[in-house]
């Protein structure tokens, strides 16, 4: 009896042509159809108000700084991409007083952020939609320029939610942030609104201004999303210093809900990629090797 050993290679990805042309006819648009049920919803959690229409889009009131130890309480209302309402009660370190301030009525805040990430949804819903049911794929290289073009929008909308824009002191004190309350924010308070991951955040700034003859070194700060105690800054020829940061934050359930829609619309995109990467006929995956035995008598 004679053995024979033989090297058998094991592949499962090799596509004919016709198995490939099916993918790009029909598995191709199913997942855009996926991918634009899902941008949908999530850009629907961005809805904006139709021109006169305003007071349709719902407001959410968010309370920020419920605890007793909270030296910032704040109640916010968000109508979409703005801040329509702001009421903050502001304790001052080492005294029993407490400074109160609201936007003013003809006022409201646009949050850049859900702005930008907004845009980026649309643009990613409008590449989605250049490509109809109609429309025939040629090749696999044609639907990765497709799929990396929408990834890049839905990656840019989401570092917008995800990355606050970092600013310097005199950035913020000259914004028109600073220009919304009633009364008037004092000249050692400043106030900073952001979106990060799903919260919204509040910060306030308590300075002091440095005397002119001071020793001590003075180092302006760079630009931070969040300015630590102790960062100086110049403005009008002054010289502050931040003797008290105070931060509170609140989760918005529909941001939360946008970043995971973000999240599954990036991997549906990865894993069309993956199937367009095989050519009809070319196998680029990685072939496993096996040895089988027989016996010929």
């Amino acid at each position: 009896m004679k053995s024979l050993y033989k090297k058998v290679h094991l592949c499962c990805c090799v596509a004919t042509e016709e198995e490939f042309n099916w993918l790009l006819k029909e598995e191709v648009h199913a997942v855009l159809k996926q991918l634009q049920d899902v941008l949908k919803e999530a850009s629907r959690r961005f809805s904006m108000p139709t021109p006169g229409l305003e007071s349709q889009l719902k407001q959410e009131n968010f309370i920020l700084g419920s605890s007793t130890m909270d030296q910032v309480k704040g109640v916010l209302t968000l109508q979409g991409e703005a801040l329509t309402q702001a009421d903050i009660n502001l304790k001052v370190a080492k005294s029993s007083q407490v400074l109160h301030f609201q936007f003013r009525e003809d006022k409201q805040w646009k949050l850049q952020q859900i702005q930008d990430a907004r845009n980026h949804v649309n643009q990613a819903l409008q590449l989605l939609n250049s490509r109809d049911e109609s429309y025939h794929f040629q090749t696999g290289a044609e639907v990765n320029k497709l799929m990396d073009a929408v990834m890049l929008q839905l990656t840019r909308a989401r570092n917008r939610l995800t990355t606050p824009a970092s600013m310097t002191m005199p950035e913020l004190a000259t914004s028109g942030l600073m220009k919304m309350f009633t009364p008037p924010m004092p000249g050692d308070v400043m106030v900073n609104f952001y979106i990060n991951l799903s919260k919204l955040c509040l910060t306030v700034y308590q300075l002091h201004v440095l005397p002119p003859n001071t020793t001590k070194n003075f180092k302006p700060a760079g630009s931070s999303v969040l300015h630590n105690p102790g960062a100086m800054f110049e403005l009008n020829n002054n010289r502050f210093e931040v003797s008290h940061v105070h931060k509170v934050e609140c989760v918005v359930p529909w941001l939360n809900d946008t970043l995971v829609f973000f999240t599954i619309s990036l991997q549906l995109c990865q894993q069309l990629k993956d199937k367009v990467r095989v050519s009809p006929g070319r196998c680029l995956c990685h072939r496993s090797t096996v040895v089988v035995f027989s016996s010929l008598s």
